[in-house]
């Protein structure tokens, strides 16, 4: 008896809420047809479209990289560190210089959280003892690739796994990174 009590209850609330819940709104068909009137629906599209391209771009030239050994310094297919990898893979795919170190960075570019990551984004790791003294480039579906550490070579990894989950330190997007800052800490003139 007390549960066909309760489920009367639930239900009655449920009827109350949902006959005092707003109509929707036409704010939202209203800014697409305004977007729409003005060609703009059309330019997002083209824009959603080039950041999902540069991602992939970046994503695949990365793993191009797969087997290319450590290299202290390196920014090359000779031999790359883990910054060095990641400033190669953007100056090749997207023309940006970022810095060589990986905690300069993570402070030039866009915090973000670990659930917003998306390709091509940069994951940080604590391996020394010091913030951001590790940086990967995301792929999607929980791993990342990068440059590991001496004798060993460029390869993909699990971020869950106990080792990289632990030393976890932030993720970044370089898009939306403040372009003056990028150059100032590449040593390079600020784009006017």
């Amino acid at each position: 008896m007390q549960m066909k009590a309760l489920c009367a209850v639930l239900l009655s609330c449920a009827a109350v809420l949902a006959h005092a819940a707003p109509a929707p709104s036409t704010e939202a068909d209203d800014m697409d047809s305004l977007l729409a009137q003005k060609g703009l629906m059309v330019h997002l599209r083209e824009v959603r479209n080039s950041v999902a391209e540069r991602a992939s771009d970046l994503v695949v030239n990365a793993m191009g990289f797969i087997g290319v050994p450590y290299r202290r310094g390196g920014a090359s297919e000779a031999g790359v560190d883990c910054s060095g990898f990641v400033r190669t893979i953007y100056e090749q795919t997207v023309g940006l210089m970022l810095p060589h170190r990986a905690s300069e960075q993570a402070a030039v570019t866009q915090k973000i959280d670990r659930s917003e990551l998306k390709p091509g984004d940069l994951v940080f790791f604590n391996t020394m003892r010091r913030a951001f003294s590790h940086v990967g480039i995301y792929v999607g579906d929980n791993k990342f690739i990068h440059a590991p550490k001496p004798g060993a070579k460029v390869r993909v990894e699990d971020m869950r796994i106990g080792y990289w989950n632990g030393r976890f330190d932030g993720a970044r997007r370089v898009e939306g990174a403040d372009d003056a800052a990028i150059a100032a800490a590449a040593n390079l003139p600020a784009a006017r």
